[in-house]
């Protein structure tokens, strides 16, 4: 059974490695200060920025899989979420810096709901950051100031501040994270070109038949990827998120069927919809017009004669 380390506050995890915090609800940690350090398999309670330094040769866990990861990299967890390499005994020099937040540090702030719109949180291993030496640069400095900034007596305004560098920290790394994805064109295009095959693939099998109208989770688990990450793919690439691509996909399908002369309720059941209501709603979101209206639409442009 694998050794846990419990990180429900941030120095739970400092605490492993040796040092003291100020501050109980974050922690900043150089490791090149602190090494050796032994390695931990971490649970997390916490919120986790993790910027690799020249290390080589790691094999991290995060949930089920393993990632070899290299310096300039940025692994961000979340809650619930387990992480890290575990304890063997050695001993291990690293370079690299991270940054633990509790949630509660968030509390009354605009981040404290904002954060949630970091799908980058979500990410697989295999899904972190790669950054370039500039951009590795930057959010070293970040971290330098937020660990010097805890090294300043406690007032009433040191949280805002560590607030505003937490803010400041998660605004580059979607920055550089938005920089990647435009980087990765003809991967992200790649990327499209198998979801479009899933879709058409899924609907031609009639798998819809039993297993219903496809989600973004079962396809970002035929195409290895986190539901966060093949949504910002598809978003980056087409504008439009991975769940919206999907009814859109649907409803072309629908409109061919209820063109060949099938009804709306043969429509939605021969799609994977349980209920033709829940078809109608998703059709007119999509169109604007309820199936009916469709087909009304249509019978009058066949009939109508230019005077």
């Amino acid at each position: 059974m694998s050794k846990i380390l419990k990180v429900d506050k941030p120095s739970d995890y400092s605490s492993w490695l040796g040092q003291t915090d100020p501050n109980e609800l974050i922690s900043v940690i150089n490791y090149s200060e602190i090494s050796p350090v032994r390695h931990s398999l971490n649970n997390y309670g916490v919120y986790g920025l993790f910027l690799q330094g020249k290390e080589e040769g790691m094999d991290l866990v995060y949930g089920a899989g393993k990632y070899d990861y290299s310096e300039g990299t940025l692994i961000c967890v979340a809650p619930g979420q387990i992480g890290g390499m575990e304890d063997n005994g050695e001993l291990v020099n690293l370079s690299g810096w991270a940054v633990l937040f509790h949630p509660d540090i968030l509390q009354g702030t605009g981040l404290e709901k904002d954060i949630k719109n970091f799908s980058f949180f979500d990410y697989r291993i295999n899904e972190a950051l790669h950054m370039t030496s500039e951009e590795r640069d930057v959010m070293v400095a970040i971290m330098r100031q937020l660990e010097n900034e805890l090294r300043f007596e406690t007032d009433s305004m040191q949280n805002r501040i560590i607030v505003g560098f937490i803010n400041i920290l998660l605004r580059y790394a979607q920055r550089f994270y938005n920089r990647q994805f435009v980087s990765r064109t003809v991967l992200n295009n790649d990327t499209l070109s198998k979801f479009e095959k899933l879709l058409k693939d899924y609907f031609e099998q009639e798998k819809q038949l039993k297993a219903g109208v496809p989600t973004v989770q079962y396809c970002s688990e035929q195409l290895n990827m986190s539901p966060s990450y093949l949504s910002d793919v598809i978003k980056k690439t087409t504008g439009q998120t991975a769940n919206y691509y999907i009814k859109q996909y649907v409803v072309q399908l629908a409109k061919n069927r209820l063109v060949s002369g099938m009804n709306s309720s043969e429509v939605a059941y021969s799609l994977g919809f349980d209920y033709p209501q829940h078809f109608g709603r998703t059709f007119k979101r999509i169109t604007g017009v309820t199936p009916t209206q469709y087909c009304e639409g249509r019978l009058n442009k066949s009939t109508s004669h230019p005077i």
